[in-house]
């Protein structure tokens, strides 16, 4: 490996605002393009605004095709969007690759794609070297809802911070189903970690949806890489705010618990699909609230919006700095 190669993940936050930095002036049909912290590109054609979302798949090798729909799907509603089409970059590895695995990898684009309502509208297909797993990449185009454009840079001092379901959801179960035998677990506790990503499930369309009904939402942000921690750094650096958050409000998931302690894996880390944040009005979270737990959605008030840039979480009440992971705290699993 060269000396200075940069580690697992996404690139790192200094080298990715130098890029950006770089780029030339939009073009003034650009309603929101590249920025740290911006779920998806927003852009005007005539009358009609679309969201774009492009994201690949590469830790899951089961069920990729769920991952691969539901994550860029996530980030479309994240804007207020309406997750409409999807083309779809499959890269298979040379040798191993049969007509079998492929055609089960299609298959479940289709099962992932009508569950979620969502047309298959093309793409591209390979079979290439040098990879050791499917590799897939969704390009994801959405609608706007009634509701309008919602933007993580639509979050303002005094806002709460609320979170639905638990952490980590997609993490906990990745691990259940890529490193089954390194868990010394009842075969019990394996397998409902494995359903994670169906129930409570990855996604976060409804999550978003039922937000925006309650009303008062100012910015919402799906959790994906780096965890709920760079979540929030997302967040705050789109919004040009700080963060307050509070670890006991911060839900763990069961079986995270019971997995996670294995690999001495941060929950906070730690790849968060299928929480939502959302920033809301103080006098909207109770609504939201009572909204997602009538649709048998968990959720709470960990946080909140503040003006500055500090990012303090509250351990047993003493401020700390905010935890920041330059690598997904699942790379320990697959270095």
């Amino acid at each position: 490996m060269t000396k200075d190669a940069l580690p697992l993940g996404k690139l790192p936050l200094p080298l990715l605002q130098k890029f950006l930095r770089d780029l030339p002036v939009s073009d003034p049909q650009v309603i929101v393009g590249p920025g740290i912290g911006l779920d998806a590109a927003v852009l005007k054609f005539g009358k009609e605004t679309l969201i774009f979302k492009t994201d690949p798949i590469t830790f899951a090798t089961e069920d990729i095709a769920w991952y691969l729909v539901t994550i860029n799907a996530n980030d479309v509603a994240c804007m207020g969007g309406i997750p409409r089409y999807l083309l779809v970059t499959c890269l298979l590895p040379q040798g191993i690759t049969t007509p079998e695995t492929a055609s089960a990898i299609f298959s479940g684009l289709i099962r992932a794609c009508t569950s979620h309502g969502i047309t298959l509208v093309g793409g591209h297909t390979e079979i290439t070297y040098g990879i050791d797993r499917p590799i897939a990449i969704g390009f994801m185009v959405g609608t706007l809802s009634d509701y309008g454009l919602v933007q993580s840079s639509g979050a303002k001092p005094g806002d709460a911070i609320l979170l639905s379901k638990s952490i980590p959801i997609e993490a906990t179960s990745l691990l259940a189903r890529e490193v089954p035998e390194r868990l010394a677990l009842d075969k019990g506790i394996i397998s409902r970690a494995q359903r994670l990503i169906y129930e409570p499930g990855i996604s976060v369309v409804r999550d978003a949806r039922i937000a925006l009904e309650s009303g008062g939402v100012t910015a919402m942000h799906d959790p994906t890489e780096g965890g709920l921690s760079t979540g929030l750094l997302e967040l705050a650096s789109a919004s040009g705010c700080g963060i307050e958050v509070h670890m006991e409000r911060i839900p763990i998931l069961d079986l995270a618990s019971e997995i996670l302690p294995i690999f001495s894996i941060d929950p906070m880390g730690a790849l968060a699909s299928g929480s939502l944040l959302v920033c809301c009005s103080p006098e909207s979270a109770p609504q939201i609230l009572k909204a997602w737990e009538q649709a048998s959605i968990g959720g709470a008030i960990i946080g909140r919006i503040t003006s500055g840039s500090d990012l303090i979480l509250y351990r047993e009440g003493k401020p700390h700095p905010l935890p920041l992971f330059t690598t997904d705290e699942i790379t320990k699993v697959f270095s």
